[in-house]
């Protein structure tokens, strides 16, 4: 005896059954977005202007991209400076990230500031008033940084046809939902809206160790 053919109200149900157990960037409204979403840690790194560049590198001298980040225009560059905070205490082959800015800025996790003996607020990018100062160090020079040092907001980038479809608005906050074995929340996602962006969200590499994030840990963004 055959069976009666499904209705399209069936049909649909099937559809959304299926999509509510696939597993994508984190859950079927993720992979019914307009672009796919990417998480990324961020590990420290600095930001400078070009004339920040010549007193460390030397005058005319130009940042070297080396590897291309997702965000397209930006990359990390072959250059990298010596950081040196309270107390004499230093950190190494700081990677410097370009284009160049029009400020400096330089990108901690939470554990770096402490063993630099650096007290630093979360901030975003860009918002440095107030934020303790640094010594750099490059084969040409010192650069004393009186502001700058931070600890970067937790932050998604994103076109505004993300935006609409997430339902967000330029400087508004979103939720980030991360799975995997352990399994955590984000509560305050600082959103970015341009039509430049690709949708990214960045956190540090504290974060990304707190919560277990590899590249194929499921990810969802939430209102």
């Amino acid at each position: 005896m055959s069976q009666n053919p499904l209705n399209r109200a069936q049909v649909e149900q099937l559809v959304r059954q299926s999509l509510s157990r696939f597993v994508g960037q984190g859950s079927s409204q993720q992979s019914l977005a307009p672009n796919p979403l990417v998480v990324n840690v961020s590990a420290r790194h600095c930001h400078l202007s070009q004339a920040s560049v010549e007193v460390l590198f030397g005058k005319g001298h130009t940042l070297t991209p080396m590897k291309d980040l997702y965000m397209d225009g930006q990359y990390a560059a072959k250059e990298s400076v010596t950081m040196i905070g309270p107390r004499s205490r230093v950190i190494s082959n700081l990677r410097i990230l370009g284009p160049c800015r029009d400020f400096d800025q330089v990108e901690l996790a939470y554990t770096d500031a402490i063993s630099l003996g650096f007290k630093i607020p979360v901030r975003n990018s860009g918002d440095i008033a107030g934020t303790p100062g640094c010594m750099l160090m490059g084969p040409a020079g010192f650069l004393e940084m009186k502001e700058g040092v931070i600890r970067a907001a937790p932050h998604v980038h994103m076109a505004p046809e993300d935006a609409a479809y997430y339902g967000v608005e330029d400087k508004s906050f979103m939720k980030l939902r991360v799975g995997g074995d352990i399994g955590v929340t984000f509560d305050r996602i600082f959103v970015r809206v341009d039509p430049s962006f690709k949708l990214e969200v960045h956190i540090d590499t504290d974060e990304g160790n707190a919560c277990g994030f590899t590249q194929d840990t499921p990810c969802e963004l939430i209102k």
